[in-house]
C-alpha cells in the first residue's frame, strides 16, 4: 500500500509539472525533495526518460527558432566556446594531478564541466575506457551541481543585472548539463532560452574533438566516438520554421509543449538525485569539479561583461 502510494503521488507531481503549474527550478526541488523524503519508485526509467524527453524538448524548441538569428548567435559565441573549453581543459588536467584524483575520473569531471554535463560523460566515458563506477561517481558530482546551478544562476543573473542575451549566454557556457541550462534560461525569459540552447547544443559538437584528444591523451584505439545526432533534428526544425512551412498556431503550440516537457523533464532529474551517490564519491573530487565550476563561470562571467 505504501509503495502504491509513492507512485501514485510520484505520478501526481509529474503531472502537476506538465500541466504548467510549476516553474523550472520549483520543479527540480520537487523532484529532489520527493527523492530524499519518499524514495523515486521509478528511478531508472526516470533516468532513460531524462534523456528522450529532452532530446525531444529542444527539437521541439527548434520550431520557435529561425536561422539568421541561430547562425548570428553560434558565431558570435564561437570564441567565448572555444577559449572556455581550452580553460577548462587546461584546468582539469592540472587539478586533476594537484588532487592526486583518479585520471579517469578526473578526466569525465572535467569533460562533463568543459561540454555538456551527463552527454559528454557518456560520450567520452568508453573513449577512456572508464569503469562503471567511476562514470557513475562522475554523473553523480556533476548532477548534484546542476541543480545547484539551476538555483543559484537566475538570482544572479538578476543581481548582476544582466540582459537576456547575456544570461542566456552565461548558462550555455558555465552551466554543465543542457536539462539544467535550457532550465534556468527558462525561468529567465524567452529571449535566454533561445540563445542558452542554441549556444548549448553548438558547444555540444566540441564532443567529438575532445573525444579524439581523450583518445591521444589515455592512449585508446578503435573506440567509437558517439555523435549527438538530435541537434540535426534540432537544426531541421529551425529550418521548417524559418520556411513557415508550418502555421504559426501549431509552431507556437509545440514550443508551449516542449517548455512544459522541460519543466516534467527537471522535476525528474531532481528526483533522480541521491546523496548517498555523492557521499560514496569523496571530497578530492567534489573539490575538483567545484573549483572547475566556479572558474569557469567567473572566466565566463567576466568576459560578457567587459
Amino acid at each position: 500500500m505504501k509503495t502504491l502510494l509513492h507512485k501514485t503521488l510520484f505520478f501526481v507531481l509529474a503531472a502537476i509539472a506538465i500541466l504548467g503549474f510549476i516553474d523550472s527550478v520549483m520543479a527540480l526541488v520537487l523532484g529532489f525533495s520527493f527523492a530524499i523524503l519518499l524514495k523515486n519508485p521509478f528511478k531508472s526509467q526516470s533516468k532513460k526518460a531524462v534523456g528522450y524527453l529532452l532530446k525531444i524538448a529542444i527539437v521541439g524548441l527548434g520550431f520557435g527558432m529561425f536561422i539568421k538569428e541561430t547562425l548570428v548567435t553560434s558565431t558570435e559565441s564561437f570564441t567565448l566556446t572555444l577559449l572556455s573549453i581550452l580553460l577548462t581543459v587546461s584546468l582539469g588536467i592540472l587539478l586533476t594531478h594537484a588532487f592526486k584524483t583518479d585520471r579517469k575520473l578526473g578526466h569525465l569531471i572535467t569533460s562533463g564541466t568543459a561540454i555538456c554535463g551527463g552527454s559528454a560523460i557518456a560520450a567520452i566515458s568508453p573513449v577512456i575506457k572508464a569503469k562503471s563506477e567511476t562514470i557513475s561517481m562522475a554523473l553523480a558530482i556533476i548532477f548534484l551541481l546542476n541543480s545547484v546551478a539551476l538555483l543559484v544562476f537566475p538570482p544572479l543573473g538578476h543581481y548582476f543585472e544582466l540582459s537576456q542575451e547575456q544570461f542566456g549566454l552565461w548558462c550555455a557556457i558555465a552551466i554543465h548539463d543542457t536539462s539544467s541550462v535550457v532550465g534556468a534560461a527558462l525561468s529567465y525569459g524567452d529571449e535566454a532560452l533561445r540563445i542558452a540552447t542554441t549556444v548549448k547544443l553548438a558547444r555540444t559538437l566540441w564532443i567529438i574533438p575532445l573525444s579524439l584528444f581523450s583518445m591521444l591523451l589515455f592512449k585508446t584505439k578503435g573506440e567509437k566516438i558517439k555523435i549527438p545526432y538530435f541537434i540535426l533534428l534540432f537544426v531541421g526544425a529551425i529550418c521548417i520554421n524559418s520556411l513557415h512551412l508550418i502555421p504559426e498556431n501549431i509552431t507556437n503550440s509545440i514550443v508551449t509543449v516542449s517548455k512544459r516537457l522541460l519543466v516534467l523533464t527537471l522535476f525528474l532529474v531532481g528526483s533522480t538525485i541521491s546523496i548517498q551517490d555523492i557521499k560514496t564519491t569523496g571530497i578530492k573530487p567534489v573539490a575538483l569539479a567545484i573549483l572547475l565550476w566556479i572558474s569557469i563561470a567567473l572566466f565566463t562571467l567576466v568576459y560578457i561583461l567587459h
